[in-house]
């Protein structure tokens, strides 16, 4: 009789995203083969408390974080996973904590030559200091319309799209509720919102590209979680894109994960531009979504592998990167 596999799944945490993490580790937890792994779920409450106690994390085979935005997605629960000795799915310290600020994360994309909008890193001392100056640089950088976006955070939560200037001091304010540190950002002219899921260690492989048609004006907090039914966001899978298109898109995602060292699992967002067909790449997420309404699985699925598949896929890869840096 085979022994099953330990599995921890983490969830919850001290970010802004704690009901999505809940949700995505319910329907994580939900797949898991009952015949392959014995599952224990791990929460973390929002001021950080755990439901069992660190040591024990050494007694499972292998953990599974489902933890969405700072304190989880970061690279912090990687570390300490890493010094434990504890394979864990997803991406490591260095992957995880470039996928997670959005500012190293576009610098680190120009570095390599590769697509993405101009934008302005703001830190909130400096906007408290000089704001006038602020205002000004971003109207060179970005220009408006424009997006304010904390730096790390996921799900759209504190992102403003700034039409006005009259509007930028509000949306630069709400942003710096969630980070210190604020990306003010050019919208990319008639956006469409691309998706590509990816999956390996050191050989990587692209899913099918979805589309996204958000139930509002951009794909914040609301049109993601809130809005069902026929104001629901709808999911084109796949993109109605031309094959070459599409095959540039998937090219480019595995591309964005090889740079950033996003090993296991990672699901990276692009901004097209609807007229002239530009390609721009948005953001890198180490630990996507996997809600039953989340791209990552779904795109999977239409990939030819399920979502239960998708689990034992990820986990194995996490065994096989058992004690490599």
């Amino acid at each position: 009789m085979t022994t099953k596999l330990r599995v921890a799944v983490l969830y919850g945490g001290q970010s802004g995203e704690h009901e999505v993490s809940v949700i995505s580790a319910q329907s994580v937890m939900a797949h898991l083969d009952p015949a392959r792994y014995h599952v224990t779920p791990i929460y973390i409450t929002r001021e950080g408390e755990w439901s069992l106690p660190l040591e024990q994390l050494r007694t499972f085979d292998v953990v599974f974080p489902v933890l969405h935005g700072p304190m989880g997605e970061d690279g912090t629960v990687q570390g300490l996973l890493t010094l434990l000795n504890v394979p864990f799915v997803g991406a490591g310290v260095l992957g995880s904590a470039v996928g997670m600020d959005k500012a190293i994360f576009k610098d680190l994309m120009r570095a390599h030559g590769l697509p993405v909008p101009p934008s302005l890193t703001v830190r909130r001392h400096v906007w408290e200091r000089e704001p006038e100056s602020v205002r000004q640089r971003a109207l060179e950088v970005a220009g408006l319309p424009c997006f304010v976006k904390p730096a790390n955070l996921g799900s759209s939560l504190g992102v403003s799209k700034v039409k006005t200037l009259e509007a930028f001091d509000a949306a630069m304010e709400e942003a710096f509720r969630w980070d210190r540190k604020v990306l003010v950002e050019r919208a990319v002219p008639h956006a469409r919102e691309l998706e590509v899921s990816v999956l390996g260690n050191e050989e990587l492989r692209a899913s099918v590209v979805g589309e996204i048609i958000p139930s509002r004006e951009f794909y914040d907090y609301a049109a993601k979680y809130l809005d069902t039914g026929e104001r629901a966001s709808r999911l084109l899978i796949p993109a109605p894109l031309p094959e070459a298109l599409a095959a540039q898109v998937r090219a480019l995602a595995v591309r964005v994960a090889e740079i950033t060292e996003a090993h296991g699992m990672a699901r990276v967002d692009f901004l097209m531009d609807g007229e002239r067909e530009a390609i721009f790449i948005s953001e890198i997420n180490t630990i996507p979504g996997f809600t039953p309404i989340s791209m990552y699985p779904k795109l999977w699925e239409a990939s030819g592998l399920s979502y239960a598949e998708l689990l034992d896929t990820l986990i194995a890869l996490a065994l096989e990167r058992r004690g490599k840096p």
